[in-house]
């Protein structure tokens, strides 16, 4: 990731569940259309980055219930 990238990552609003009470949550931004995610324990680490339909099918996948048999 180049400097500009980071500064500009630095602008967006970084959210993260209500009930993460550890601190070493996921946290997720939106921008230019673009969903990112981060570790909070490393912000400056990797992230990743999803085009927003595909966030949008998998919270849809999730909120549907279809992935609650999977084994861990």
């Amino acid at each position: 990731m180049s400097s500009n990238e980071a500064g500009q990552l630095g602008l967006a609003t970084w959210r993260k569940a209500s009930f993460c009470a550890s601190g070493e949550c996921v946290e997720v931004a939106q921008q230019d259309g673009v969903i990112i995610l981060r570790d909070s324990v490393q912000p400056q680490g990797n992230m990743l980055h999803y085009a927003a339909r595909e966030w949008r099918s998998f919270v849809g996948t999730i909120k549907a219930g279809e992935l609650d048999g999977l084994d861990s």
